[in-house]
């Protein structure tokens, strides 16, 4: 089983190591390979994405990234800027459905921001489309309008579009993943204003008919936003597109206590994937041991239990987290009071612990 290790920048590198630290743990026969990507790779190579870094994640089962990104690369053109590393990895692997679950560990119900009785037990599951949308669409660019409100002046434009087969795929997934739970699936469009999501929706209600058993209800992206903070646990699997997606996982993870605890996954048509924290670089943070890194380490155990078909050591590692939230060891994104504040490398040394049946310790 081969893993490429793909730190990137900013807390990227620090996250990565406990998660890589955790992996060795569990005594399995991985070889993993790490490779510069993102702001480093710039710096290194003067690409984001290098060819060797592209040919690594071709040739490995799956791929455990960090993050990418910093303020100082902002003024870069856009082909050069570190994010253009993982939308390159996204289009290069096929990696089209995005896996975002947003689950609230009982012993964090007080870290969110929402009473305990909305959160308590929650468990979404969000399914994000990866490659298509407005973030990839052509054309874009800049250019002088020629009609609108002000002919003449410079504008800037995107392309929102979406192909039969990339929501009826996207669809089949989320369905297959709704049959796993609790049978409900809500798709999340603007069909009231795009036709983009007029099509989404008509598409979606046609594959829906090869899933009888799975209950689909569709509802506006406004009205899902406001439904996620009022009545998070109704929602079972939510399937939408790349830009509704992105903003929705990022708004459920705050119902969870902290981004810093929300794990992704990225696959193929063959379930090869990428797997992420779903939070960034956080440059602020960067250097100084402080950075939540479980969102990385229950990453990893996606990855084991995806793409590399070892649900068991999936089941240690998630197991070895609660067993850490349920020692009262906290990171400062999901620190309360009577709980005890540690490090990054604190919080992996305890998860290793756990995983190896040896006593949880911290530094206080």
């Amino acid at each position: 089983m081969k893993i490429a290790i793909l730190p990137g920048d900013g807390i990227g590198t620090e996250i990565m190591a406990e998660a890589v630290k955790v992996l060795n743990a569990l005594d399995l026969s991985f070889e993993m390979e790490s490779a510069l990507v993102g702001g480093a790779a710039y710096e290194a190579h003067g690409h984001p994405l290098p060819e060797s870094t592209l040919n690594l994640a071709k040739a490995a089962d799956a791929i455990l990234f960090g993050a990418v990104g910093d303020w100082k690369y902002d003024k870069l053109e856009r082909q050069f800027r570190p994010e253009q590393a993982i939308l390159g990895l996204r289009k290069h692997l096929g990696l089209f459905a995005n896996f975002r679950p947003a689950l609230c560990y009982e012993q964090l119900t007080h870290a969110s921001s929402l009473k305990p009785e909305l959160v308590a037990g929650l468990d979404i599951l969000i399914i994000r489309e990866l490659t298509g949308d407005i973030y990839f669409g052509q054309p874009r660019g800049r250019r002088t309008a020629v009609d609108g409100h002000f002919p003449g002046a410079e504008e800037a434009f995107d392309t929102m579009r979406y192909s039969r087969p990339e929501i009826e795929r996207i669809a089949h997934v989320a369905f297959q993943a709704a049959r796993q739970r609790s049978k409900k699936v809500t798709s999340v469009d603007k069909a009231n204003v795009l036709e983009t999501f007029q099509f989404w929706k008509d598409v979606v209600t046609e594959v829906h008919a090869q899933y009888p058993d799975v209950e689909l209800q569709h509802m506006y992206v406004d009205n899902a936003a406001m439904q996620l903070v009022k009545a998070p646990k109704a929602f079972d699997v939510i399937v939408t597109g790349n830009m509704f997606g992105d903003i929705l996982s990022d708004e459920a993870s705050m119902l969870t206590g902290s981004i810093g605890m929300l794990p992704s996954a990225s696959l193929d048509k063959s379930s090869k994937g990428l797997y992420e924290p779903s939070h960034g670089s956080a440059p602020d943070i960067a250097g100084k041991g402080v950075a939540n890194p479980l969102a990385t380490i229950l990453s990893a155990a996606m990855m084991l239990r995806f793409s590399l078909q070892q649900p068991a050591a999936a089941d240690r590692i998630e197991s070895a987290v609660k067993a850490v939230l349920s020692a009262g060891l906290r990171t400062g994104d999901i620190w309360s009071e009577g709980t005890k504040k540690v490090g990054t490398r604190e919080m992996g040394d305890a998860v290793v612990a756990a995983i190896t049946g040896k006593t949880i310790t911290t530094k206080t």
